[in-house]
């Protein structure tokens, strides 16, 4: 544990669990407590139960947490905590652990004393993984009994709280079955979603291990999560895994306190062009930022530019660097624990708390500034890759002002290549951005021009993982792509004078196809993101295999998107009696003719297009850093990896 949370220095007991009335509703509106009843809501059950015990972690007890998924997607989480206390509870009547796992609003963490921090009113958390499950099986160990009570059918038990042994130990056991009434999409856990999350909280809370074991398979997995260096270890984590190059020896490391606040920050630049700042809050991340991420931003750009001067790296009358600038390639871990967090948002993904502001940003004015002396060297090259940033962003500025001055003058401003629509609204109109000038004139006879437009791209186009923004501007084939959007990018970016609902990537279904695809996206990601949170880019889906047969003069077709379609379509075929059935496999979106293309891509009614979403910002930067970067080998595994899970290749 970090050496500045220490233990409650009073007894954990009955009475300390308070009860705010009434498990209503939940098996009715799961939505309204977990998020949803598909996938995310199904591994909301486990966050749920493992924040109980990591909040036995930063109370000072807990140092090992156990999750286990056993066959049939059963459940189970142990800890080496106090234990739920057992006893009576002073005005329920029954024992506490079932109070807690029975009401909706109860638990030692509204005021009662048994917590100094948590993650959250974890009452909530433990009643509604009571609700949504089939069966959940709560055994507690206080050091003398080991305590054991089973519910059934959503929080319902015939028992109470017995005890069934003698121990020594303590901790908490809970085991569960998520119901598939309830979660009627899927209850299959994702190891990789659990994993990230288990790793997460392992390197937010130094030195508790957390072992995680997968026993559904024939062979267990199995891996520990231990972190003595805690976020210091959480940022080397995410270089290795981007396979990005650090600029310093060392992760530069700070913590400090103020009353019963704490704060940590890790940080570390490297040879990329992006940021990755990731802030949390009692262990919870808060994805929109919030105080404490504000106050080191503010200090971060401060102390660089004080530095800048102090050591005559700034002229006198000097550019000074702005955020931008400083957070070039710099990699950033922010963890804050409070006594009690207030959260805002719609999806309460930012902190609130003034007091974050200014316990962060004097932690890292003041200290930065001794490691900066300390460490001349790191300092310098820190300062370098600012000041090249800074002279980037000069230089996409006048590229940006001579794009606007061009398009004043230019009446025609939009692409030349454009064959725009006739509709100018934009519930309606859709832009298909298409690979290759004959598939662009396929594209343009096949449309129904009175709201699809086309934009015809050819060649390979700039890979802006590897570039700053000014290399963007003038680019003969991202350039056209913005003017037709007429959204711009970077700081003028909005999206208010956005032309096009949709925007639609249209390629080829082979290697180069997928190529145009990952860099569009790329592109889309760094400088247009906006676009993707609000659900304005899709991808067609042309199809793989034109299957026919003739009959006389008639030809019957059917399109397929798969093998497996395709193979059926054959059966089918096959099974109508005579006929020589033809199998035609799509290279390219060029051996479509118009109508064929309209009918199978284009057309509303018969199209099938995937929605481009954005549920983890932190995902999708790390596989399009690994993807698209300067380093292979970080690529040769995440393609290794995940290799079994391409059903098709074209090479």
């Amino acid at each position: 544990m970090s050496e500045n949370i220490s233990k409650v220095e009073q007894d954990y007991t009955e009475e300390d669990i308070q009860v705010l009335k009434g498990l209503e509703h939940v098996r009715k509106r799961p939505g309204m407590y977990i998020g949803s009843t598909g996938s995310k809501g199904l591994h909301h059950l486990v966050y749920e139960i493992v924040d109980n015990a990591i909040d036995e972690a930063l109370a000072g007890y807990c140092t090992e947490i156990n999750v286990n998924i056993y066959p049939d997607n059963i459940i189970e989480v142990t800890d080496n905590g106090r234990g739920i206390p057992t006893g009576i509870h002073p005005t329920e009547g029954i024992s506490a652990a079932t109070v807690v796992y029975t009401e909706l609003n109860a638990g030692g963490k509204f005021g009662g004393g048994g917590y100094k921090m948590s993650g959250g009113l974890h009452g909530v958390g433990a009643s509604v993984v009571n609700a949504l499950s089939t069966w959940l099986e709560l055994t507690v160990k206080d050091g003398k009994n080991i305590h054991f009570q089973r519910f059934e059918n959503g929080g319902e038990y015939k028992e109470e709280m017995k005890i069934i042994g003698d121990t020594s130990e303590t901790g908490t056991a809970v085991k569960f079955k998520a119901d598939p009434t309830i979660f009627t999409e899927t209850t299959d856990y994702d190891y990789e979603i659990l994993s990230k999350r288990l790793r997460e909280q392992a390197f937010l809370n130094a030195g508790v291990k957390i072992i995680f074991s997968d026993k559904r398979g024939e062979e267990e997995n199995t891996e520990t999560l231990y972190y003595e260096n805690g976020i210091r270890e959480f940022v080397e984590h995410i270089h290795k895994v981007k396979g990005l190059e650090p600029l310093s020896r060392d992760v530069i490391y700070f913590d400090g306190k103020k009353g019963d606040s704490t704060a940590e920050i890790a940080l570390m630049w490297n040879d990329s062009y992006n940021d990755d700042i990731r802030s949390f809050a009692n262990n919870i991340h808060t994805t929109d930022g919030g105080s404490h991420e504000s106050g080191f931003r503010s200090a971060l750009v401060k102390t660089i530019n004080e530095y800048g001067k102090k050591y005559n790296l700034i002229k006198e009358n000097g550019d000074k660097l702005l955020l931008d600038d400083v957070l070039e390639g710099l990699t950033a871990i922010i963890s804050v624990k409070l006594t009690n967090c207030e959260f805002e948002g719609q999806t309460k993904g930012r902190l609130g708390n003034p007091e974050a502001r200014p316990l962060v940003e004097n932690i890292v004015s003041e200290k930065l500034m001794c490691y900066f002396e300390e460490n001349p060297e790191q300092a310098h090259a820190v300062f370098e890759k600012s000041e090249n940033a800074r002279k980037a962003r000069e230089a996409a500025k006048k590229a940006r002002e001579t794009a606007r001055r061009k398009s004043a003058m230019d009446s025609a401003s939009l692409p030349g290549k454009l064959s725009d629509c006739y509709d100018k609204d934009t519930a309606l109109t859709e832009l298909y951005i298409v690979e290759g000038d004959s598939a662009g004139g396929s594209a343009k006879s096949g449309r129904n021009a009175r709201y699809q437009a086309i934009l015809p791209l050819w060649g390979k186009m700039l890979n802006v993982e590897k570039a700053r923004i000014d290399k963007v501007y003038g680019n003969e084939k991202l350039m056209p792509v913005v003017a037709a959007l007429g959204t711009s990018i970077g700081e003028d970016f909005n999206i208010e004078k956005l032309r096009y609902g949709k925007i639609i990537i249209m390629a080829d279904a082979d290697v180069d196809g997928s190529h145009i695809r990952t860099l569009l996206l790329t592109f889309f990601f760094r400088y247009m993101k906006e676009l993707i949170i609000n659900g304005n880019i899709y991808i067609a889906q042309p199809p793989l295999f034109k299957v026919s047969k003739k009959k006389g003069k008639k030809e019957t077709a059917k399109y397929a998107f798969s093998d497996e379609e395709r193979d059926m379509y054959i059966e089918e075929m096959k099974a109508d009696g005579d006929g020589k059935v033809s199998i035609q496999r799509y290279k390219g979106l060029g051996e479509m003719d118009p109508e064929q293309l309209w009918e199978t891509t284009m057309n509303p009614e018969t199209r099938t297009m995937l929605k481009v979403n954005l549920e983890d910002a932190a995902k999708a930067d790390e596989i399009i850093t690994i993807l698209m970067g300067d380093k292979v080998e970080p690529r040769r595994e995440f393609i290794e990896k995940n290799a079994k899970y391409v059903s098709e290749l074209d090479i």
